[in-house]
């Protein structure tokens, strides 16, 4: 069962019709926002307070880094929803050119390594006004991002907007797993669509466990002795291995790229696997003094 709505969650469970005509998805997207928020200002605090990171230079006053964070997330979210967007329409051209209005204002249709990619840029240029270290802040928002993909997530699932798998296979699931757990038909999805018995992978809630696990990994290793931007290289790896894994269950558009045929998505994760090995093999050594780097690049 799909609750596109709050009002619908309302009246499923007490019966009550009540006008509460607020989106679950971007409940959950601004729950995962504000766990994320919590999660960085927390690192950031206590780089600020063991001496890895200095103070930001905001209006030309001197403030704690932590003091940024709102001002950082109003930024990246703006960008992020922006770049989701156009990498949406990027895979589906076609349909953008038959109706450019309509998915450009539906309330669907989001890549969220679109949102990743232009929330990070738009994120390091304030980064660098604000006149702070790169790599130890990728390094603080590595476990934010995980976190707050997570419950993101958790939004897909609820209100069943689109993000499932393909046709679940019965054949294959394992006594002991739920049947929800392997295959869902998503009634009363946002889109009105009717999917079969038995029904598809419900890919959002595989995606929510990995990332959870992936952030817990990712916390785990935040007090690494390694030099900064290992962490951030870590998540590169993470996120590119788990979108991989998820593509495999999932139907998006095939693209044919210089000779490859894969989804964006697979071609995005496997650059973004490559980055985060890069990095991690460049910056897998102990650092080199205490530990006190307030101006690292």
């Amino acid at each position: 069962m799909s609750y596109p709505y709050l009002s619908d969650v309302v009246k499923d469970y007490t019966g009550y019709d009540l006008p509460l005509p607020l989106a679950t998805f971007g409940l959950f997207v601004a729950l995962g926002a504000l766990a994320a928020a919590a999660c960085f200002r927390a690192e950031l605090q206590r780089l600020h307070q063991t001496g890895r990171i200095g103070p930001a230079q905001r209006r030309g006053v001197a403030v704690p880094p932590q003091d940024v964070v709102s001002d950082f997330m109003v930024v990246v979210l703006i960008a992020g929803v922006i770049g989701a967007r156009l990498f949406h329409i990027l895979e589906h051209t076609g349909q953008f050119m038959a109706d450019p209005m309509s998915m450009i204002f539906t309330r669907s249709g989001l890549s969220i390594f679109g949102g990743l990619i232009a929330g990070t840029l738009a994120g390091m240029v304030c980064v660098r006004r604000w006149r702070l270290p790169v790599r130890p802040l990728l390094d603080a928002a590595a476990p934010a991002m995980m976190i707050g993909y997570a419950i993101g997530r958790i939004g897909c699932q609820v209100s069943g907007d689109g993000d499932w798998g393909t046709v679940a296979n019965m054949a294959l699931k394992p006594d002991w797993l739920p049947t929800w757990f392997w295959a869902q038909t998503y009634d009363n999805n946002i889109f009105g669509e009717v999917l079969a018995a038995p029904g598809v992978y419900p890919a959002p809630i595989y995606e929510t466990a990995m990332a959870a696990v992936c952030f817990l990994m990712l916390w785990a290793l935040r007090r690494h002795p390694f030099r900064t931007g290992w962490l951030f290289s870590v998540y590169l790896i993470l996120a590119g291995v788990e979108r991989l894994l998820i593509e495999q269950i999932r139907v998006n558009p095939v693209l044919d790229f210089l000779g490859v045929r894969a989804t964006q998505a697979e071609l995005i994760a496997v650059v973004l696997i490559a980055l985060g090995l890069v990095g991690a093999v460049l910056l897998g050594q102990r650092q080199a003094d205490d530990g006190k780097l307030l101006n690292p690049s």
